[in-house]
């Protein structure tokens, strides 16, 4: 009986497996357009901290014009919130990643199991 579970236990985790290993591929996505979402943002507030003429801020669609300061407030106000959803990504990321870690290793002992009994 058990023989019979084995396999259809081994096809469910590797189903798994390959659900977790697209999740991990969607977080690493998420994360590098968060990283460069960030840099532009540094990038920006440094234009606007170099700036001697009049600052404009993107709202909803419309460019407004803004003070030095708010823009400034603003950017800062967006770059903090791009590192909490960084940190909070990475998070998830760590997390699936050591349940890929785990379920590879199942996959593989399962495997070196299935063939021993093979063998024998």
């Amino acid at each position: 009986m058990p023989d019979q579970q084995n396999p259809q236990e081994m096809e469910k985790m590797v189903k798994e497996y390959q659900t977790v290993q697209e999740q991990l591929r969607v977080y690493a996505i998420q994360l590098e357009q968060l990283k460069v979402q960030k840099s532009e943002l540094e990038r920006a507030a440094e234009e606007v901290g170099n700036s001697t003429g009049k600052v404009y801020l993107s709202v909803g669609g419309v460019i407004v014009e803004s003070t030095k300061e708010k823009a400034s407030a603003d950017l800062k106000d967006r770059t903090e919130l791009s590192d909490t959803r960084i940190a909070s990504i990475t998070k998830q990321f760590n997390d699936i990643k050591s349940k890929e870690k785990l379920l590879s290793e199942k996959i593989t002992s399962m495997y070196k199991a299935a063939q021993q009994q093979g063998i024998e």
